[in-house]
């Protein structure tokens, strides 16, 4: 039984899981309202707030109208990814976009990391978590990922093989190699409705 709301320390005995351990768990009836992943061996328990899921919903709005206009691939919120093979990491991306042709995934993990990948930092996540969440799907085969933080309303993005970026509100977001032709600008990531005139 998972019950744990946030990470695991590092080298802590107890409650470090395999991905078989850890799938099984989180399937259990129990967590079903639940949003768990896997990261290293440790569960950690994702608990978004409203301000976290507008932000989702805003970069997935824009990657929808992309997809269908493109018809290049399918963007997601909170999809489970797994790497064939990794048995301690079982990812959870805020927002994810694939690019692949492959038929849609319908039960369990899609077996690969996605070709972009968004995080959206909550107030308990740390900068290095976030920067080493970015390395882990750099490293494991997206292409692009971006960090969103929202107290800076400043977005830090990640190639493979290029230096990190940095956008501010008067930027504009692209999807380089990964997403031709995508443009998102930063300061739509961060509108707050309720607050415009």
């Amino acid at each position: 039984m998972l019950a744990t709301t946030e990470c695991q320390k590092e080298g802590q005995a107890e409650g470090r899981y395999t991905v078989a351990e850890f799938e099984k768990a989180y399937l259990s009836p129990e967590n079903n309202h639940r949003l768990f992943e896997l990261i290293n061996g440790k569960v950690c328990e994702k608990m978004p707030t409203q301000q976290h899921g507008l932000i989702a919903s805003h970069i997935n709005v824009a990657l929808a109208l992309y997809a269908r206009q493109y018809k290049s691939g399918r963007p997601g919120v909170e999809v489970r990814h797994q790497v064939p093979g990794d048995k301690q990491n079982s990812r959870l991306p805020d927002v994810s976009f694939v690019c692949a042709k492959d038929p849609l995934v319908e039960q369990g993990s899609v077996p690969t990391m996605p070709d972009l990948a968004v995080e959206i930092k909550s107030p308990s996540d740390t900068i290095t978590d976030m920067r080493e969440t970015a390395a882990y799907y750099l490293a494991n085969g997206s292409r692009l990922v971006w960090l969103v933080y929202p107290n800076y309303r400043l977005v830090e993005v990640y190639r493979t093989d290029a230096d990190i970026e940095f956008f501010g509100e008067d930027d504009t977001l692209t999807g380089g190699e990964a997403l031709p032709d995508f443009t998102l600008p930063v300061r739509e990531i961060f509108a707050d409705p309720l607050a415009e005139s």
